[in-house]
Parts: structure tokens; C-alpha cells; sequence
């Protein structure tokens, strides 16, 4: 599934830098998934991820297994 660029709301943490051009930056997807990029290049490739894989993403961060 394509998607252009306006469609989505683009999001980046608060502890990101000031001048927010080394962010990773995540948007919701339909269906729960989420799609991110790196802020220095928003016209560059984007990574989609399901709703599970996210989830299972988000877990790992919780119990610390990228550590």
C-alpha cells in the first residue's frame, strides 16, 4: 500500500533536539500499525509495521531487551 506524505501525522519524541534533525519520527496507521522515519531525510524510505509487530516492538522496549 502506497501513501503519500500529507496523510499522516508525523510525531517525534519531547526529548528530541532542539532543532529536531535527529529524530526518529512515527505515525499512526489505519488498523493500529505504525510507520516510521528519520527526520533529517521526511522524503526518504518509511518503515511500515503492523499493529502486532509494533506491539511486539513496544514490549521489547519495555522489558528492556535493545538494553
Amino acid at each position: 500500500m502506497a501513501f503519500t506524505q500529507p496523510e499522516l501525522t508525523w510525531r517525534k519524541s519531547s526529548h528530541s533536539t532542539s532543532d529536531g534533525s535527529n529524530c526518529v519520527e512515527v505515525a499512526e496507521l489505519s488498523g493500529g500499525g505504525r510507520a516510521v522515519r528519520d527526520s533529517k531525510n521526511p522524503g526518504g524510505p518509511v518503515l511500515r509495521f503492523t499493529a502486532g509487530e509494533w506491539a511486539a516492538f513496544i514490549g521489547g522496549v519495555v522489558d528492556g531487551e535493545f538494553d
